[in-house]
């Protein structure tokens, strides 16, 4: 049986950006680096909702050209690479290995993880509430960042409903990042 894992960075005040879509404060160390490299390289299909897929195909198809960040230039070739989804109502189509999923979610992202895929979700407040309202999120790694945004995007817009989770990892990164690994508790 495969899984879904929700792989966020968030401010300590619970945003997943600031109050003007900025997401220029995650700090990314050598140490939290090379997790992110171990858990991207873990997945078989990155998930992405269309806000989060625009921002990510703007930049990752041609990184070289906007950065020389050692965990750029590392990330850049194997989210080129990667099996991707992306969730979308609006997107029809999408490049670099790229389905796209408008009707379904529900049952065409369970169908995946009954095929034994390991999807990582990457971000997005819209999308990773969708999921967890249905329950579709095995394991939520949540790296909070030492900043206070004051406003903006929320990690979560939904969902309305109480569960409980059990707390599997906590761990600290040089950069003073802390992760909270969660799993669904049933």
């Amino acid at each position: 049986m495969g899984k879904i894992t929700h792989f966020v960075h968030q401010s300590l005040d619970g945003f997943i950006e600031g109050p003007n879509g900025e997401f220029d404060w995650p700090r990314m160390d050598g140490e939290l680096s090379a997790y992110a490299q171990a858990l991207t390289g873990s997945a078989d299909i990155f998930l992405y909702g269309r806000v989060v897929w625009d921002m990510m195909s703007g930049y990752w198809p041609r990184a070289e050209e906007f950065s020389n960040d050692e965990h750029d230039l590392a990330f850049a070739p194997v989210w080129r690479e990667a099996s991707k989804v992306v969730v979308s109502s609006t997107l029809t189509e999408a490049d670099w290995n790229t389905r796209v999923i408008n009707t379904d979610v529900v049952e065409e992202l369970t169908a995946l993880k009954d095929s034994g895929a390991h999807l990582l979700l990457f971000g997005g407040s819209s999308l990773a509430g969708f999921l967890t309202e249905h329950r579709l999120i095995d394991e939520y790694q949540i790296f909070v960042h030492p900043v206070v945004l004051g406003g903006g995007r929320p990690a979560f817009a939904t969902p309305q409903q109480r569960f409980d989770l059990t707390l599997s990892e906590t761990r600290s990164f040089d950069s003073q990042v802390v992760l909270l690994r969660h799993e669904r508790a049933d």
